[in-house]
């Protein structure tokens, strides 16, 4: 009986991208991606990709790929003989890497890769609302640094933000910093919820309008909307969930057509799982997580810079609301 023969990772990843681009795409990434494919294993790195980076690093060179939750979840699962993560994602995401992984190295690529949630609010800023509302749990979404996460009883995502709200047994709860995150966990929740003035500058621009607008030009349509998007947007969708969320919805229900309100890759990168699906694109780019590419992946393995350092009294802190965060379903 003849061997099974296996794709390289190289191959897996050349068949991958022909679902979502062309076949003369191929040409401008290979080289990229046969250079990170090799120094992965001269490095034993893994690399880790949020569902918002572009498909020729999710479908190309990525070992591990999801929203906050899923990454953080990996991050502390990861292979134990890799010694390298290098993480395709904002720089908090990979703050958290570090902090769940202290004995490895952990890369960004661009540590200019920001977030305008994260960028909102200081740890000093946690102290006076301490202060404020003395006794009262803080809650901060994961898109915070790791001396934000330092100063809270737990985080959460949007994965999860609601189950680990009601975890608390509250009747009060800090959450930050996103306020449209802390709007739509209120009425599910029944709590008293007081919230950080931060948002994201993506999921922030799309409207009620718009949507009136596709569901007026496409039929049958439905509109998914990640929880980050204005009070009036989630009302006016169909379902509300982390782009996992979305991603079990479009397995689930099996729209004709689908209108995926949160960052433009997320679509670029399911629609070449869901063929039988008619994707309607509204693209809103984050700026910060554009700034990972496939070159710098590949410089980044090249100079095992740049490193992310996070201080371990610092780390230690945050570590704990990390942890209680994914101790919970």
């Amino acid at each position: 009986m003849q061997a099974e023969i296996k794709q390289t990772p190289v191959e897996a990843a050349r068949e991958r991208l022909a679902s979502v681009f062309p076949a003369d795409h191929w040409d401008l990434v290979a080289d990229d991606i046969e250079a990170i494919e090799r120094l992965k294993r001269e490095r034993n790195a893994v690399v880790l990709a949020h569902n918002y980076m572009t498909p020729d690093i999710y479908h190309g060179v990525a070992d591990i790929v999801g929203d906050s939750l899923a990454l953080a979840r990996q991050a502390c699962q990861t292979d134990a003989d890799a010694d390298v993560v290098v993480v395709a994602g904002v720089h908090f995401m990979a703050e958290t890497a570090k902090i769940v992984n202290p004995d490895k190295t952990v890369l960004i690529p661009d540590p200019r890769a920001g977030c305008s949630l994260a960028s909102s609010i200081v740890a000093e800023d946690v102290r006076a609302m301490r202060r404020a509302h003395p006794g009262v749990p803080v809650v901060a979404y994961v898109n915070t640094s790791a001396a934000v996460k330092a100063e809270v009883d737990v985080c959460c995502t949007s994965g999860n933000a609601i189950e680990v709200v009601r975890s608390l047994n509250a009747e009060r709860v800090i959450m930050l910093p996103d306020k449209y995150l802390a709007d739509w966990v209120r009425p599910a929740t029944g709590l008293d919820i007081i919230v950080w003035e931060g948002s994201c500058e993506v999921h922030e621009r799309f409207t009620a309008d718009e949507i009136a607008g596709f569901r007026k030009a496409e039929k049958n349509l439905t509109v998914i909307a990640h929880p980050e998007c204005p009070p009036d947007v989630l009302g006016a969708s169909d379902y509300v969930g982390s782009t996992t969320g979305m991603i079990e919805c479009l397995a689930d229900r099996r729209p004709e057509r689908v209108l995926l309100l949160t960052e433009c890759s997320m679509s670029d990168n399911v629609a070449g799982e869901y063929k039988d699906i008619d994707f309607v694109r509204t693209c809103n780019l984050c700026p910060h997580m554009k700034m990972i590419t496939l070159e710098n992946i590949r410089r980044s393995l090249e100079t095992l810079s740049p490193e992310v350092i996070v201080d371990p009294e610092t780390a230690d802190r945050a570590r704990r609301s990390v942890e209680r965060m994914l101790e919970v379903v």
